[in-house]
């Protein structure tokens, strides 16, 4: 490996970085949470001053490196891309970053390094004793011993599979503005209170009249009321966790929505639901359209209880199997069909605001949502039934349109993993890879 290397280099000490030295903008300082993709994910940063990052010197990273991590969660890697943010980054003390030179496309080895093969090479080298690390790294990865495609192959290969997760991110970016319009028009409507009237004007801007209520201290359109949030809910049932495999009376198969999978959900990370058997007579807690999933155990210091997901008919059929909530979950349904989109954003922009934190327990060291006196004394404004009909009709309009990208985002995601270790190992050529996925496009249309 040695002889591909133009340079290679060690995030900084501790203590050449520290919370003192952060600021608002600046050389941006890479994360654990940067490096969670094959290209870097250029999410929230830490910022330090450039003439601090200049200090650094070969702690600085730029586009076309390959950041990796040594210690803590090991064998991240992630590419720098041409079209980055920034033109350079500070990695941190818990990574290393490789420069290679024209002989190797480092798009190409970052793929091969998220395969079976790659990890096994990047951490034969991983300490044993102690805090997990990969023993003098940097030296180490010198000697690495890869086999290789030559340059022209590793261009076609790294072009194909990048073709592929570059399709996944033009949907996610599209199903992420489709939100922030869904947000928007909830802010519009039921914030500023300008919904369309019944001569399709803005309600509040010409002069609708406003009644002042006392639960929330605002003016409100005159005619909604002001309820609390159980008086949304009709039903709701508590999550299970059953067996790993078919046991006794344990035969329903079924797909368990965890804490962890909310955000995947909700198109924001992948989902790792696990399949879990339950026995026959709790399939009632089988989810169906129009469920709220709410996590009710877990959070941190700095992120509360009460992440929400919502399933509808395209949510389903994005999995195999039935699903259901984990015991750390609970799932509840609406009275009314039409409430579900105004509930929902009304909840995560309550969630959003922190108003969370204050209906908190622990127990054990886990936090718990104390849920029955959120719902019954949290209050929200309850619009007329025409407004949330139609707020409904056009979120739910986005919601398909999302939905899709997030069902074709799997089918690529499968298709790029199943071809990753082929076109590695040559069980599959290029032309074959292509010719797969023209397939997949073709059964998609």
């Amino acid at each position: 490996m040695s002889d591909l290397i133009d340079e290679i280099s060690m995030g900084p000490f501790g203590s050449d970085i520290k919370v003192e030295n952060f600021i608002d903008s600046g050389i941006p300082v890479l994360n654990g949470s940067n490096l969670t993709n094959k290209k870097l994910v250029e999410n929230t940063f830490n910022y330090i001053a450039k003439g601090k990052a200049d200090s650094l010197k070969k702690a600085n990273a730029s586009r076309g490196d390959i950041v990796i991590t040594h210690r803590g969660t090991l064998g991240q890697v992630s590419y720098i891309p041409p079209d980055s943010k920034y033109e350079r980054y500070v990695i941190s003390q818990s990574q290393f970053r490789v420069r290679f030179n024209k002989e190797v496309n480092p798009i190409y080895l970052t793929y091969l390094f998220h395969t079976d093969y790659g990890q096994k090479k990047l951490l034969s080298f991983k300490n044993h004793v102690g805090v997990p690390a990969l023993a003098q790294a940097t030296s180490n990865f010198k000697l690495l011993n890869l086999l290789l495609h030559d340059k022209v192959e590793q261009d076609k290969i790294a072009n194909i599979l990048s073709l592929l997760d570059s399709k996944i991110e033009i949907n996610n970016k599209m199903s992420a503005e489709l939100v922030s319009i869904a947000k928007t028009l909830y802010d519009y409507w039921f914030v500023q209170f300008d919904f369309p009237d019944k001569n399709g004007q803005p309600y509040k801007s010409s002069g609708g009249k406003m009644i002042y209520n006392n639960l929330l201290k605002r003016n409100i359109p005159k005619g909604w009321e002001v309820k609390s949030i159980d008086c949304f809910i009709a039903s709701d049932k508590s999550g299970d966790w059953g067996k790993e495999e078919p046991e006794g009376n344990y035969i329903t198969k079924v797909e368990c929505i965890r804490g962890a999978d909310i955000n995947g959900i909700n198109g924001k990370a992948e989902v790792k639901a696990p399949t879990r058997f339950i026995l026959e007579k709790n399939a009632h807690k089988i989810l169906q359209p129009g469920d709220l999933v709410i996590e009710i155990s877990g959070g941190s210091p700095t992120q509360s209880t009460g992440r929400l997901a919502y399933i509808t008919n395209e949510v389903l059929e994005r999995f195999h199997n039935p699903l259901i909530c984990s015991n750390f979950c609970k799932a509840v349904s609406l009275n009314a069909e039409e409430d579900m989109f105004y509930f929902v954003y009304s909840w995560n922009k309550a969630y959003d605001n922190g108003v969370f934190f204050g209906f908190e327990g622990k127990t054990s060291g886990i936090k718990n949502l104390l849920f029955e006196s959120l719902v019954s004394h949290y209050k929200i404004v309850s619009p007329d039934e025409k407004t949330l009909t139609t707020f409904q009709a056009k979120v739910s309009l986005f919601e398909k349109c999302k939905q899709k990208n997030l069902k074709q985002n799997q089918q690529l995601a499968e298709l790029r993993d199943w071809l990753l270790p082929m076109l590695m190992n040559g069980q599959v050529t290029v032309a074959d890879a292509f010719e797969k996925i023209e397939q997949t496009a073709a059964n998609e249309a």
